[in-house]
Order: C-alpha cells, then sequence, then structure tokens
C-alpha cells in the first residue's frame, strides 16, 4: 500500500498502489492502476461546507454609455493583469475593462476589412494577451495584439458556424471546432483544428469519445428526418484544459479523466442519484412530440423510455489555475411560466427548473466543495474560474446583460 501524491499538473506515478485518506478531512481512496490514477471522494470535502458566489463587481449598464451596453455576450475572457474581455456578438466587436470595471478600449467592429468583423461567435485570450476572434463570416480566426494597433488575420477553411467556444491553452495554441470533409454527416465539433501560437495550423484532434452515439428519438418519412436527443440520458462531455490535454467523461458515472503526458488522472466522486419526477418526464415526453410533430403531425412517444434519475454531471469547465469545475445535476422544480405563450407551440403554462450547482476539483483530483451560483447567473457563456474568483455572465428580468466578477464564499461564513 502506497500513498499517491499529485502536484497541481505533475504527478508522481507509480507501478501499482491504493491508498486511504480521511484524517479529519475528506474521505479518499486512491488506486494506481497502470498509467492511471484514480482518486475517488467517497465523502467530505476540503472545504467542509457548501459555497456561494457574491458579486463584488458588475460591468454593463441598463442605460449608460455605449461602451457598457451589451446586446448579446458570447464570450468573456480575463487576462493575467485581470483584465476583463467581453464579446458582443451583436455589436461585432470585444471591449477590455480593468479590473475595477474600467473602460479600455474597444476591438473590432462589423465589416469584412483587417481587423474588422462578420458574423464572429466566439472570443478567448493567449497568454501574451492577444486576443483570438473565431470569425466563419470572414473565414478567419481574427488576432489582436500584442500591441493596441497591432492586428493579423488566420485563414480558418472550411469555416462554418456553430456554439462551441474556443480554447486556448499555456502554450499559446488556439482549438478551433471543426469538420472531417470525409465523413459527411458527422457533425461540426467532432475534431479540433489546432494553431500554433503563431497562427500555424498544426495537428488536428478528435475530442475524447468522439464516435460515442447518444440515445436518440429519429423519425424518418419521404426523405425527411429528425432526430431529437433522448431527454436525461448520457453523454460524452468534455472540455480542453490549460495544459493543453482534454477533461472528459461520459456522464453515465461520476467518472471524470484529465489526460496527461505520462497518464491519466481519473476523478471519481460517490454521489446519490437525482431523480426524474414522473410528471418532469412527461413535460420532457410532450416537449419531444411536439418538436418531431412540427414535421410530422400526430406523431406521438413510442421510443425509449426516459430514465427515472438523471446524469451525475452535465457539464465541464477549466479554470485558468487548471481547477475542474463540473457542472452536476440537481432535483427540478415546476414553476409557473410567466412568459407562456398560448400561440407558441413550444411555449408551456409551466417550467421545470433546475438549480445551478458546480463540484470543484484541485487539478490533482482533490474535491474542494460545492459551488452553489445566484439565480441570475449564467452558465452558457462559458464562466472564467480563478482562484476565489468567478467571471460570468448575469442577467436580470428584462434580460440585461451584465459580466459580474465573484468571490467564492463558504455558506458557513468561515
Amino acid at each position: 500500500m502506497r500513498k499517491v501524491w499529485l502536484a497541481a499538473l505533475s504527478v508522481t506515478w507509480v507501478a501499482c498502489g491504493t491508498g486511504r485518506e480521511v484524517a479529519g478531512g475528506p474521505e479518499v481512496v486512491t488506486d494506481t492502476i497502470g498509467n492511471t490514477i484514480v482518486v475517488r471522494t467517497v465523502s467530505g470535502s476540503q472545504w467542509g461546507a457548501d459555497a456561494t458566489l457574491v458579486p463584488e463587481l458588475s460591468i454593463g449598464e441598463m442605460d449608460g454609455p455605449d461602451e457598457y451596453l451589451f446586446g448579446s455576450i458570447a464570450s468573456v475572457a480575463v487576462d493575467d493583469d485581470r483584465n476583463v474581455y467581453v464579446f458582443d456578438q451583436q455589436a461585432q466587436n470585444v471591449r477590455i475593462y480593468d479590473p475595477e470595471g474600467g473602460y479600455m478600449r474597444t476591438l473590432g467592429g462589423p465589416g469584412q476589412g483587417p481587423g474588422e468583423l462578420q458574423q464572429p461567435e466566439a472570443m478567448a485570450v493567449l497568454p501574451d494577451g492577444r486576443v483570438v476572434v473565431r470569425d466563419p463570416g470572414n473565414t478567419r480566426l481574427q488576432v489582436y495584439g500584442p500591441g493596441e494597433e497591432s492586428s493579423e488575420q488566420w485563414p480558418y477553411i472550411p469555416a462554418f458556424y456553430s456554439n462551441y467556444r474556443l480554447w486556448t491553452d499555456n502554450q499559446g495554441r488556439t482549438y478551433v471546432a471543426a469538420r472531417d470533409l470525409s465523413r459527411p454527416g458527422v457533425s461540426f465539433g467532432d475534431l479540433l483544428a489546432v494553431f500554433d501560437s503563431d497562427g500555424t495550423p498544426g495537428d488536428t484532434v478528435a475530442p475524447p469519445y468522439a464516435e460515442f452515439e447518444a440515445e436518440t428519438v429519429t423519425e424518418e418519412r419521404d426523405g425527411a428526418r429528425v432526430t431529437y436527443g433522448v431527454p436525461f440520458a448520457p453523454s460524452a462531455i468534455w472540455a480542453v484544459h490549460p495544459s493543453g490535454h482534454f477533461v472528459s467523461g461520459i456522464s453515465s458515472d461520476y467518472r471524470i479523466d484529465l489526460e496527461l503526458p505520462e497518464g491519466v488522472l481519473r476523478i471519481e466522486r460517490a454521489v446519490e442519484p437525482v431523480r426524474v419526477f414522473p410528471r418532469e418526464a412527461d413535460h420532457e415526453r410532450a416537449r419531444t412530440e411536439r418538436g418531431i410533430g412540427m414535421t410530422f403531425p400526430g406523431w406521438t412517444w413510442d421510443r425509449p423510455s426516459i430514465p427515472d434519475t438523471k446524469p451525475p454531471f452535465t457539464g465541464l469547465y477549466t479554470g485558468r489555475d487548471g481547477r475542474i469545475w463540473v457542472r452536476v445535476s440537481t432535483e427540478a422544480q415546476e414553476v409557473e411560466n410567466e412568459d407562456h405563450d398560448p400561440d407558441n407551440p413550444f411555449s408551456t403554462p409551466v417550467e421545470w427548473r433546475s438549480p445551478l450547482r458546480f463540484d470543484v476539483f484541485e487539478a490533482n483530483g482533490a474535491y474542494l466543495g460545492a459551488v452553489n451560483p445566484p439565480e441570475d447567473f449564467y452558465a452558457n457563456p462559458s464562466p472564467v474560474f480563478e482562484g476565489d474568483y468567478v467571471w460570468a455572465v448575469s442577467g436580470d428580468d428584462l434580460g440585461i446583460q451584465s459580466v459580474v466578477r465573484y468571490r467564492i464564499t463558504l455558506e458557513s461564513g468561515t
């Protein structure tokens, strides 16, 4: 029996071993199998209590100067100096603010010329402070910096529209959703095009579980085809870690793999299944019937049954500090839909809403604890996580968006 010690991204690999730690903290079992180290949290957490997010700074106003008005925020980024970058897809520009929320300058704007954007989708910041925007309308990645007047264009062909985010790593590489043209019919995102820090196209890589087929409901008649995912069925989930490796998992089990040069760090956690209420399942089944019924009137569900429990997790996020944030399933509540439109077949009198909740792990697999964000916190676009801080989009009852800096605070007040 050996104790396995893991640093932030430096893992000590041993041929085989198991260990258990319960010294006034979480109960953790470690196991080494080949080149895979398993860190399983059986109970407890390092924080010892749930945490919440307390807002400290807000950028964005309903009425005010144009530089503080946002139409549709698609990406948020933060650099080493904690300057905040906000990509507004509606305005087709990137605005930069200092750590206290003061406006600094704007990058881009609508157009087809150098430095201009046409139907841009996502933005990220490289370690040297350059800003990269995925702009399929101009079939390129638009790069700003390092000087205020500097810009360059990296051709990106074939360019297509997607809802995938843009990733960068600590080595200055950029990861862009791509498509394998030799495989017609395969959706975008089955590959990632990798650009080196100087814009040179590198290897094209497949994310983990690219061949995974989620359970679906499909109807096909007279050449028409409609496919919906089975509600609450497991899916393949992945993200790019700052180290340049993938963090991924199939959501049927609480098992998340972080790839490393030496092997794999596997994070596991013992959790109680989250139930799907019968009325909740009926609601999702009816939603699918309405959706497919738009193409095939009268279609009714006669396919796989909806699971009675939810997948343990539904999203993976990586922090600038290497931490891994896991969006976990939570029990839903039935609430009245105040915006119900009887003329809209997809609008229902009631909705089922599940509160956001994240499990937070260090890059070495140590479970810190759970974070419960406020109701106006957006998980999409992807928040920025670093240490005790989170930057995320927030929206009020009128849909006015802002970027808020939160501090992680234990709900016990300590």
